[in-house]
């Protein structure tokens, strides 16, 4: 997804993904710890969360050899994909007061990276610092209006939309990995323990 207007929230692949979900991500949810977010802020806590492990996990698994892959021209590789995302998760909270990194500059941030062990660093750290700032805002902040994209919304409604962002490029990491014959890492582990149980 380009991160510009009109903006169109895919409410399929959202839907997809929640076939997804770990067992381990709901246990987490269920098994929260004392002062951990709840109701609203919590759910899309858990949601981004979920995106970012997979996210981690696919770009850990595939090979440095293939971060150049595209699908076709002018499509975005392996790795600028993982970017794009990075860039998305400094770039909308900036957007609504939450400074993004020194030197960060949201139009040249995706391509500013090409190493396997830089693009994992940075994806690792992009959603260290999204998630922190939704963490430290009450409901009360996440209620202020805030525009982005010609979007007149609140500031919740930044991190809904990269909720949605980094489940749709999970989808595509995911088709891309499956594309380079690279099982999922969490499918690899689940399909491990049907084939020891069946035995």
């Amino acid at each position: 997804m380009a991160l510009r207007m009109p903006f169109r929230i895919a409410l399929a692949p959202m839907i997809l993904t929640g076939s997804l979900l770990s067992a381990g991500t709901v246990r987490a949810h269920d098994e929260a710890t004392p002062g951990a977010a709840s109701g609203v802020k919590g759910e899309i806590l858990m949601w981004i969360e979920d995106a970012q492990d997979k996210l981690t996990q696919l770009a850990e698994a595939m090979p440095e050899d293939k971060y150049g892959w595209s699908p076709d021209k002018g499509v975005r590789t392996v790795g600028q994909v993982f970017m794009h995302v990075s860039a998305a998760n400094y770039g909308v909270p900036s957007m609504i007061g939450v400074p993004a990194p020194a030197g960060f500059d949201f139009a040249t941030y995706e391509g500013s990276l090409t190493k396997k062990s830089d693009i994992v660093k940075s994806l690792k750290d992009s959603f260290a610092h999204m998630e922190g700032a939704l963490k430290s805002m009450s409901d009360a902040d996440l209620d202020k209006p805030a525009e982005f994209f010609g979007m007149k919304t609140t500031k919740r409604g930044a991190f809904l939309l990269l909720l949605s962002h980094a489940h749709e490029h999970l989808g595509q990491s995911i088709a891309y990995a499956r594309s380079n014959k690279v099982t999922p890492p969490w499918s690899a582990k689940q399909q491990a323990a049907d084939t020891k149980s069946a035995k």
